[in-house]
Protein backbone atom coordinates (compact mmCIF):
# COMPACT_ATOMS: atom_id res chain seq x y z
CA UNK A 1 0.00 0.00 0.00
CA UNK A 2 1.38 3.35 -0.87
CA UNK A 3 1.76 6.23 1.77
CA UNK A 4 -1.13 8.03 0.37
CA UNK A 5 -3.74 5.49 0.44
CA UNK A 6 -2.55 4.68 4.09
CA UNK A 7 -3.50 8.75 4.98
CA UNK A 8 -6.53 8.26 3.47
CA UNK A 9 -7.40 5.04 4.91
CA UNK A 10 -6.03 6.11 8.29
CA UNK A 11 -9.00 9.35 7.52
CA UNK A 12 -11.82 6.89 7.17
CA UNK A 13 -11.16 4.87 10.26
CA UNK A 14 -11.05 7.89 12.40
CA UNK A 15 -14.17 9.14 10.51
CA UNK A 16 -11.80 12.56 9.79
CA UNK A 17 -12.72 14.39 6.43
CA UNK A 18 -10.56 15.50 4.17
CA UNK A 19 -11.23 19.37 4.81
CA UNK A 20 -10.96 18.98 8.39
CA UNK A 21 -7.25 17.19 7.56
CA UNK A 22 -6.53 20.17 5.16
CA UNK A 23 -7.76 23.03 7.60
CA UNK A 24 -5.61 21.54 10.18
CA UNK A 25 -2.61 20.01 8.62
CA UNK A 26 -2.37 22.99 6.08
CA UNK A 27 -2.53 20.76 3.58
CA UNK A 28 -4.12 21.99 0.57
CA UNK A 29 -7.66 19.69 -0.29
CA UNK A 30 -6.86 19.66 -4.36
CA UNK A 31 -3.33 17.82 -3.47
CA UNK A 32 -5.28 15.29 -1.10
CA UNK A 33 -7.17 14.55 -3.55
CA UNK A 34 -4.46 14.03 -5.82
CA UNK A 35 -3.34 11.87 -3.81
CA UNK A 36 -6.77 9.70 -4.24
CA UNK A 37 -6.83 10.37 -8.28
CA UNK A 38 -3.75 10.27 -9.32
CA UNK A 39 -2.25 8.11 -6.89
CA UNK A 40 0.53 10.49 -5.50
CA UNK A 41 2.38 10.14 -1.95
CA UNK A 42 2.96 13.13 0.12
CA UNK A 43 5.83 15.48 0.09
CA UNK A 44 8.45 14.53 2.20
CA UNK A 45 7.73 17.67 4.52
CA UNK A 46 4.46 17.02 5.11
CA UNK A 47 5.20 13.68 6.61
CA UNK A 48 5.62 14.56 10.54
CA UNK A 49 2.32 17.34 9.86
CA UNK A 50 0.63 13.89 8.92
CA UNK A 51 1.83 11.90 11.52
CA UNK A 52 1.63 14.26 14.78
CA UNK A 53 -2.43 14.79 12.92
CA UNK A 54 -2.90 11.05 12.93
CA UNK A 55 -1.43 9.84 15.42
CA UNK A 56 1.15 7.39 13.95
CA UNK A 57 4.97 7.22 13.84
CA UNK A 58 6.68 7.96 10.89
CA UNK A 59 7.90 4.07 10.81
CA UNK A 60 4.12 3.18 10.68
CA UNK A 61 2.98 5.26 7.98
CA UNK A 62 6.20 5.09 6.02
CA UNK A 63 6.88 1.08 6.52
CA UNK A 64 4.76 -1.79 4.91
CA UNK A 65 4.56 -3.39 8.58
CA UNK A 66 1.02 -2.02 9.37
CA UNK A 67 -0.46 -3.19 5.68
CA UNK A 68 -1.53 -6.45 7.13
CA UNK A 69 -3.25 -4.43 9.88
CA UNK A 70 -6.61 -3.34 9.92
CA UNK A 71 -5.53 -0.07 11.85
CA UNK A 72 -2.45 1.60 12.71
CA UNK A 73 -2.36 1.77 16.48
CA UNK A 74 -1.12 5.75 17.77
CA UNK A 75 1.98 5.95 19.09
CA UNK A 76 2.48 8.13 22.39
CA UNK A 77 6.23 10.00 23.22
CA UNK A 78 7.48 12.03 25.51
CA UNK A 79 9.44 13.96 25.78
CA UNK A 80 12.29 14.63 28.45
CA UNK A 81 14.80 17.07 28.82
CA UNK A 82 18.48 16.15 28.90
CA UNK A 83 19.79 16.80 32.47
CA UNK A 84 16.53 16.53 34.72
CA UNK A 85 15.75 14.43 37.18
CA UNK A 86 12.89 13.14 34.89
CA UNK A 87 15.65 12.52 32.57
CA UNK A 88 17.86 10.42 35.32
CA UNK A 89 14.98 8.39 35.97
CA UNK A 90 14.24 7.25 32.76
CA UNK A 91 17.95 6.92 31.42
CA UNK A 92 18.58 5.16 35.17
CA UNK A 93 15.08 2.85 35.00
CA UNK A 94 15.82 1.87 30.72
CA UNK A 95 19.34 -0.11 32.22
CA UNK A 96 17.29 -2.06 34.51
CA UNK A 97 16.10 -5.92 34.49
CA UNK A 98 12.40 -6.08 33.55
CA UNK A 99 11.57 -7.31 37.46
CA UNK A 100 12.71 -3.96 38.73
CA UNK A 101 11.10 -1.87 36.30
CA UNK A 102 8.03 -3.41 37.63
CA UNK A 103 9.20 -2.30 41.46
CA UNK A 104 9.84 0.71 40.28
CA UNK A 105 6.40 1.09 38.95
CA UNK A 106 4.89 -0.64 42.01
CA UNK A 107 6.61 2.53 44.09
CA UNK A 108 5.60 5.29 41.43
CA UNK A 109 1.55 4.05 42.10
CA UNK A 110 2.06 3.70 45.50
CA UNK A 111 3.41 7.36 46.08
CA UNK A 112 0.97 8.74 43.39
CA UNK A 113 -1.82 7.42 45.23
CA UNK A 114 -1.10 8.41 48.31
CA UNK A 115 -0.71 12.06 46.71
CA UNK A 116 -3.84 11.71 45.22
CA UNK A 117 -5.03 10.78 48.70
CA UNK A 118 -3.39 13.52 50.60
CA UNK A 119 -4.87 16.05 47.92
CA UNK A 120 -8.40 14.92 48.74
CA UNK A 121 -7.86 16.34 52.47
Amino acid sequence: MIISEKVLKLLKEKGISQKEFSEATGISQSTISDWKTKKNNPASDKILKICEFLEVSPYELLSDEGDNKTAIEPVDYLAVSKGTDMYELVIKTKQLPDAQVKRVLGYVDSIYETEKKNKKR
